[in-house]
């Protein structure tokens, strides 16, 4: 919203949580509830193109989740009529979303990778046990569907008989969708980044890198602060990946450096716009959503670098990590003073726009006073909702901004 609205541009929202902080935000024109997880797609085409069209001269389409750029792909010749975007592959966008195509794609094509194997019954985890080295890492392959059903994406387990305890407790055995991922050793900031957009030839047009300082959940959640620094082998292996399989449009992926090999093996790859991608803005003020907006308008995209040290945060899960961090003695007050210096932006927070703040702040209330009343009429031993926000981070499930294309608009 802020990054195109403050440059006169309209911008509209589609969002399946009529919450949503974006809606309250002064740069979105109009907002529009619609939820992609419930609607049929023939549905959710149609109404996008109702709104497409009130917006008027065909304007950029730009899925913001795994489910809504899966959509687009899937339903382009219907969506074209109405919007611009880039042509993608739908099997292409399909095997990068899901965790577990994406890792026999970057196995077939020699990219490191942690070891990870996906079980379909509870026999196939008890052999696994076999020749596992611990700690092993249990995620969901559709993260969002796990959140929804456990609260958590992602759990780390130490032991035999924790991971089978894990995997019963989190694992839907009519739809299985649980993997276990070698574990690699390393704090947060060994967890790197790399945004970027890809033109109709697969070129990397603007691409910018850093990596995690902190975590929200701690140790296995998203950014909740980050860094921009420069790191060529990140890159250098995202972008002959992206050439090779001809991917086109905004794109997010996360890689570990494994300090055992010196290697920096690919975590996810997220093929829409990124949670994070205001942390990577360039010294001319250009970010992946303005490239793609320049490259799709006909109007050249200027060479930039992101300021080394530039920071972002995510100014509620931040907090909630930082004492969770300080319990486990992971960060001193010092420390964390320190840390702050050199933010540069807020995920919600911004003078000239208020309004999505104090959004978050309200919903944030309300889900501590319902966890203190929750607590507080349980019985002893009666189990609470896990740490994090599920109801927050899961309300974003299909969302998607609508901005309308003149050409004849200079960034």
């Amino acid at each position: 919203m802020r990054s195109m609205g403050r440059l006169g541009i309209p911008v509209y929202a589609v969002n399946g949580d009529s919450g949503a902080a974006a809606f309250t935000s002064r740069y979105c024109r109009r907002g529009y509830f619609w939820d992609l997880d419930v609607a049929c797609p023939g549905k959710t085409a149609e109404r996008l193109s109702v709104v497409g069209r009130m917006a008027g001269q065909r304007p950029i389409l730009i899925p913001t989740t795994e489910d809504a750029a899966v959509f687009v792909a899937e339903n382009a010749p219907a969506l074209k009529e109405t919007f611009i975007f880039p042509d993608q592959s739908p099997a292409l966008v399909r095997s990068l979303a899901s965790k577990k195509e994406m890792y026999h794609l970057v196995r077939r094509l020699g990219i490191p990778t942690p070891e990870t194997s996906f079980p379909q019954t509870r026999s196939d985890v008890i052999d696994f046990l076999e020749r596992a080295t611990f700690p092993i890492v249990l995620k969901g392959i559709d993260g969002v569907r796990l959140l929804k059903r456990t609260g958590h994406k992602m759990a780390i387990v130490r032991s035999k008989r924790e991971l089978v305890e894990m995997y019963d407790a989190m694992e839907d055995p009519e739809n299985p969708n649980l993997m276990l991922q070698e574990y690699i050793p390393g704090g947060d900031d060994t967890i790197w980044m790399f945004n970027g957009y890809f033109n109709e030839n697969s070129d990397c047009l603007v691409g910018f890198t850093g990596k995690k300082i902190r975590q929200f959940p701690v140790y296995t959640g998203a950014t909740s602060l980050g860094v921009c620094l420069p790191n060529e082998t990140v890159a250098k292996t995202t972008k002959e990946f992206m050439k090779t399989v001809g991917y086109r449009g905004i794109l997010d992926i996360g890689y570990r450096y494994d300090a055992r090999d010196g290697l920096y093996k690919v975590l996810d790859v997220n093929p829409r716009l990124g949670g994070t991608f205001r942390l990577f803005v360039g010294e001319n003020g250009l970010d992946v959503v303005r490239a793609l907006y320049l490259d799709l308008t006909g109007q050249p995209v200027p060479e930039t670098v992101a300021p080394s040290g530039r920071k972002w945060i995510v100014e509620d899960s931040d907090l909630v990590s930082c004492v969770r961090y300080y319990r486990d003695g992971k960060l001193t007050f010092r420390q964390w003073v320190k840390s702050l210096r050199g933010i540069r932006e807020g995920a919600f927070w911004a003078f000239d726009d208020p309004r999505p703040f104090l959004r978050l702040f309200a919903k944030d209330l309300r889900v501590a006073l319902h966890r203190i009343f929750v607590k507080a009429a349980s019985p002893a031993g009666s189990p609470q909702y896990p740490e994090g926000r599920p109801d927050v981070q899961a309300s974003s499930l299909a969302s998607a901004s609508i901005v309308p294309a003149e050409a004849d608009r200079k960034l």
